[in-house]
């Protein structure tokens, strides 16, 4: 299960989407989420369909790359899918046993929760697989640059947010690591109760509170030997630059969520 965890990772394909400023790709994922939690109707999450298939065609990530990162979450769909669909009154009475019931607006609400989660999920990942972290860092710094007027540390926040998108990575292969030494130790991870099973997480927890902290250590070691300062008088290999592509992208993204806001007006009204 933890192999199936993507969140962070980049992969270098050359694409299309690949090639865009990732200022752009960051408003552009900004709009796909407000487009998908404006609307309760399901014209929102046909065009969100629309814009993951037609960014992951355009970006050449490989389908299963959208699927793996959304298998983690799929035991919290679940759950979540079925507390909406024995709690939630209204429509049509299908099915009832006690205080459990089916109505239609319950299977209706299950499966738009599951659908609209698996979308969210899916176009959030395709920014971080397209985008590297240094790149993004830039993106962030530039977008929230108007902050800085306000003296806050713009530079700092965005590298921080980085840098912990990038360690997520790694530190599902160190936990990865370390349960595979405990299971050769004999540990029994799988089979119990719920409060074993917690239990016998915490010699897995404590080692990896201790590598974390030992690869923040080492992290600020290095950058200091570097003579990092933070963002001042910092220059950039890469320089953002948009292009036509990116206009493009943007406004379809704009013509996509002004139709499906008018959509969801017309339905509603």
């Amino acid at each position: 299960m933890l192999k199936d965890i993507t969140l962070g990772q980049y992969f270098p394909i050359d694409s299309v989407v690949h090639k865009m400023d990732a200022r752009y790709k960051i408003i552009i994922t900004l709009l796909f989420l407000v487009m998908l939690f404006w609307g309760q109707h399901f014209t929102s999450l046909i065009a969100g369909l629309l814009f993951v298939i037609l960014a992951t065609v355009c970006s050449k990530i490989p389908p299963k790359m959208i699927i793996r990162s959304i298998r983690p979450i799929v035991p919290i769909l679940i759950i979540t899918g079925l507390l909406n669909l024995f709690w939630l009154d209204g429509g049509k009475l299908l099915w009832q046993w006690h205080f459990l019931k089916i109505s239609e607006q319950g299977i209706q609400t299950s499966v738009f929760m599951f659908v609209r989660i698996c979308l969210l999920i899916a176009g959030t990942s395709l920014l971080t697989y397209t985008t590297s972290p240094i790149v993004l860092t830039d993106a962030i710094e530039s977008l929230l640059s108007p902050l800085k007027k306000l003296n806050m540390p713009v530079h700092e926040l965005a590298m921080m947010m980085t840098i912990a998108l990038r360690f997520i990575p790694t530190l599902i292969e160190e936990t990865d690591k370390i349960m595979a030494a405990q299971k050769a130790r004999g540990a029994d991870l799988e089979s119990g109760s719920l409060m074993q099973r917690a239990h016998a997480l915490v010699p897995i927890l404590i080692p990896l509170f201790v590598s974390a902290f030992r690869r923040a250590e080492e992290l600020a070691l290095a950058m200091e030997c570097r003579c990092y300062h933070g963002g001042e008088g910092r220059t950039r290999l890469r320089q953002l630059k948009s292009s036509l592509r990116d206009y493009v992208a943007l406004a379809l993204m704009i013509f996509m969520l002004s139709a499906v806001i008018i959509i969801n007006l017309i339905i509603g009204g």
